[in-house]
C-alpha cells in the first residue's frame, strides 16, 4: 500500500519539503495549512515530484478543523499511515517583555495544535498501525534566551511525544519527535515579539544556518525509516544535546552569557 501522509503547515518551509520528500516515494498526501496559496503551490510541486493528494485549509487551533481533515483523509485516501504535526510559529522576547497574549498564541499553535493533531488522527493511525511525527525544536532541549514561550511550547511537544511513545507502543503506533536547530525557512513571516531588534537577531541566526529545510526533510525521512524516536538533524544540535546531558551547568552558564549579550544589543543605550 502506498504511504498516505498528512502534514500540517504544508504551505511552505519544512512542511513543504517533507511533503516533497514523501512525494518522491509516490505517496498520497493530505496537505493542510492556513495559507491556501502556499498549499496550492505545494500540491503542484508534489505532483511534479511523483506524488498526489489533496489540500485543505486548516487552523490547528481549531479541533473541529483537524477532525474534518481526518475525516477527509478517511474518505479520500481510505485512512492515513503517517501524521506529521508540523504547523508552527516563531516568537521571541525576554520574559518580562512578553505579554500573556503572546504566551496564549504560542501555546495554542505550537503545543495545543500538536496535541489536537495527535488526538484527531490517532483513531486512523491505530487502524493502520501508522506513525506520528511531531516537529519540535532544539529550543525544547536547549532553552535559549529571549524565547521562553517558544521554548516551553516546544518542550511540551517533546514531553507529549515521549508520553505517546510509551502509551502507544503496544498499539503498534510509532512515535517520532524532530528537534531541528535554526534552518533556512520563512518561519519569520509569522514572527511575533516585542522588539524589531529581536526579529533581526533571529533572522541572522536563520540566515547563517548551513542546512536547508530540504536537507532536514531527507534526514527525517531516513531516521523515521530506521525507527529513531528523537531525531536531531543538525550535527551541532546533537553535540549540544550530548553536552547538556553530561554537564548541564556549563550550558546554562553559556546561555546566561548569551542572554546578557542579547540584552545589551536589543535594548536602547
Amino acid at each position: 500500500m502506498q504511504n498516505r501522509i498528512m502534514i500540517t503547515g504544508a504551505g511552505s518551509g519544512l512542511g513543504r519539503e517533507l511533503a516533497l520528500r514523501w512525494a518522491r516515494e509516490g505517496s498520497q498526501l493530505a496537505l493542510a495549512d492556513v495559507n491556501e496559496a502556499g498549499l496550492a503551490e505545494t500540491l503542484s510541486l508534489v505532483r511534479e515530484a511523483g506524488g498526489d493528494g489533496f489540500t485543505q485549509r486548516c487552523d490547528v487551533r481549531d479541533y473541529s478543523q483537524l477532525t474534518a481533515l481526518a475525516q477527509a483523509c478517511e474518505e479520500r485516501l481510505g485512512g492515513i499511515d503517517v501524521a506529521i504535526n508540523n504547523a508552527g510559529v516563531a516568537s521571541g522576547g525576554f520574559f518580562n517583555e512578553l505579554s500573556l497574549e503572546d504566551w496564549d498564541w504560542q501555546i495554542a499553535i505550537n503545543l495545543m495544535g500538536v496535541v489536537k493533531g495527535c488526538k484527531a488522527f490517532l483513531p486512523l493511525l491505530q487502524k493502520s498501525h501508522g506513525k506520528i511525527i511531531n516537529i519540535a525544536s532544539m529550543a525544547a532541549l536547549m532553552q535559549g534566551p529571549a524565547m521562553s514561550n517558544y521554548n516551553v511550547a516546544k518542550a511540551g511537544v517533546v514531553a507529549l511525544s515521549e508520553s505517546l511513545l510509551i502509551e502507544l507502543r503496544d498499539q503498534q503506533v510509532g512515535v517520532h519527535v524532530v528537534c531541528p536547530s535554526f534552518f533556512q525557512t520563512n518561519l519569520l513571516d509569522s514572527f511575533r515579539g516585542p522588539t524589531p531588534a529581536m526579529k533581526q537577531q533571529v533572522g541572522k541566526l536563520l540566515e547563517s544556518s548551513p542546512i536547508s529545510a530540504a536537507d532536514i526533510a531527507d534526514y527525517v525521512y531516513a531516521e523515521v525509516a530506521k525507527g529513531s524516536f528523537m531525531i536531531l538533524p543538525h550535527e551541532q544540535g546533537r553535540m549540544a544535546w550530548a553536552l547538556k546531558q553530561k554537564n548541564p551547568q556549563l550550558l546554562y552558564d553559556e546561555m546566561a552569557n548569551m542572554a546578557a549579550k542579547m540584552r545589551s544589543k536589543t535594548q536602547p543605550a
